[in-house]
């Protein structure tokens, strides 16, 4: 790794570089007064038992709370009740997340396009792809109501992100699906970097504008960014290593092996990566839910209470979770059928001059990753800047340690042959954009034209993917295209 591991005596105190939160529960009952006392964080490792003693039982507006679970997610309702389901889910938890729900009419418009009028491509594609920013805005804020409900604020963060990230994990695996042979390869290995691009640049540029622009400058504490840049540089280089290795060969006279078995040995060597990174992402599982997770847990606790706008967030009613499960299963159920139907018009929209490059790097990692987006930013805009850094971060780190390595594994095991051998421009732009960010990142602090130059630099990159050709021979599926025409 680029940065070696620290212990949690390593890092500064969460009290003395962070205000000191206010404590919204005292003598086990709830106190609107959330200057009448403070708490004081520590870097201690804080162990389960200990926390799980110090829940109030009681919230913030009275209910009590049930064991086991964390007072900021009790609802003080069990069951089912359709109104409030809907009403809650429709508030959403932000304003750009309330506003995406306005789109929900567009769902059933999608469906009714694609059995109705299977020929009407465009029309499909275009209500496809907004259909799928609300659905992927439920499946969003139905995981953070239940990471919501946990008692260990590191392991709500990463799950949290775990649900940020079915979308893409559903696109990834209907595009290998429905792929005619490899014809969807280079979209899905454009779509993975796209993805943490679209992070790094676009949705961390906006959460330094968005904090910037409120708290002129915010600071976040070393063991999150240290970790997360250090991990996505190693990921980085998992990701491009594969390339390099080929396009190496392929160009080079000075070696006697064949395009044939340089090809068979990319293929075996991205799927050994692959293999590595999903360790790779099980051991940062660890780090973040076990072995630190007393000091995140502090730090992201620390971060809650430094929201002026808190005590409203906790007086907003919450999900039961029953109603966190139909909401889980009414999104699912929505993207993966979205998903489908816009994997299957993109050999139509290349036909139409749109670029394998463009649609995999830009425009699908920007309808899948929208939930995730619109709350990094809320956080920032609250100055909850570490909670914010920790999923634009992680969001990114499971897309190469988790997402890409299953989309090889599954392809392997399908017939496809996806492997790591991304396009030259893309994995450039990929370590340049690591580079950059973790150089943003390096002195602790943030402002508004760090985050101008991000979106800037994904601005760029967006326009070389619109202008960049598809490769000789083939037509991000012309070949499906040219079938299902003369049928």
């Amino acid at each position: 790794m680029a940065h070696h591991s620290r212990s949690s005596r390593d890092y500064p105190r969460a009290s003395r570089d962070y205000p000191r939160a206010s404590r919204d529960y005292t003598n086990g009952r709830s106190s609107r007064d959330h200057g009448s006392s403070s708490r004081e964080y520590t870097t201690e490792k804080t162990t389960r038992s200990r926390r799980g003693s110090h829940l109030p039982q009681y919230n913030h507006n009275g209910h009590e709370v049930t064991k086991g679970m964390h007072p900021d997610g009790e609802s003080g309702r069990r069951g089912f009740n359709p109104i409030k389901f809907l009403v809650i889910s429709g508030r959403s938890s932000s304003t750009l997340s309330m506003m995406s729900n306005l789109l929900w009419p567009i769902v059933p418009i999608a469906i009714a396009l694609h059995f109705a009028r299977p020929e009407w491509h465009l029309a499909i594609f275009i209500t496809s792809y907004i259909a799928m920013l609300p659905a992927a805005n439920l499946l969003g804020f139905a995981g953070q109501e239940l990471s919501r409900k946990m008692p260990q604020k590191s392991f709500a963060v990463v799950l949290e992100t775990t649900f940020g990230s079915v979308v893409e994990l559903i696109l990834f695996m209907v595009l290998l699906k429905k792929s005619v042979g490899d014809g969807n390869v280079l979209v899905v290995q454009a779509a993975i970097l796209g993805s943490i691009l679209a992070n790094i640049l676009l949705c961390l540029g906006f959460c330094f504008i968005a904090g910037g622009m409120k708290n002129n400058t915010q600071d976040f504490h070393p063991a999150v960014s240290e970790s997360g840049n250090g991990l996505l540089l190693v990921a980085a280089m998992a990701l491009v290593l594969p390339s390099v290795y080929y396009k190496y060969l392929a160009n080079n006279v000075d070696y006697t092996s064949t395009l044939t078995m340089i090809t068979n040995n990319t293929y075996k060597i991205s799927r050994g990566v692959a293999i590595i990174s999903l360790v790779g992402y099980l051991i940062y599982i660890f780090y973040q839910t076990v072995s630190h997770d007393g000091l995140l847990h502090e730090i992201y606790e620390a971060d809650d209470h430094k929201d002026k706008d808190r005590h409203e967030e906790l007086a907003k009613p919450k999900l039961t979770l029953t109603e966190v499960v139909v909401a889980l299963l009414i999104s699912l159920a929505c993207v993966s059928l979205i998903a489908i139907f816009l994997v299957e018009q993109i050999p139509f929209i290349v036909k139409r001059g749109v670029s394998d490059s463009f649609v995999g790097l830009i425009l699908v990692p920007l309808v899948e990753k929208i939930a995730e987006h619109l709350l990094a930013i809320d956080e920032a805009y609250d100055n909850q800047i570490n909670m914010a850094l920790a999923h634009v971060m992680g969001a990114s780190i499971q897309t190469a340690l988790l997402n890409a390595p299953l989309t090889v594994l599954v392809g392997w095991g399908i017939g496809v042959h996806m492997d790591y051998n991304f396009a030259m421009f893309d994995a450039v732009a990929l370590v340049l954009a690591v580079l950059v960010v973790g150089n943003f990142l390096r002195d602790g602090k943030s402002n508004y034209l760090e985050g101008v130059l991000c979106v800037m630099m994904y601005m760029i990159i967006a326009i070389c993917a619109f202008w960049f050709p598809n490769p000789a021979g083939h037509g991000g599926g012309e070949d499906v295209c040219d079938k299902l025409t003369k049928s």
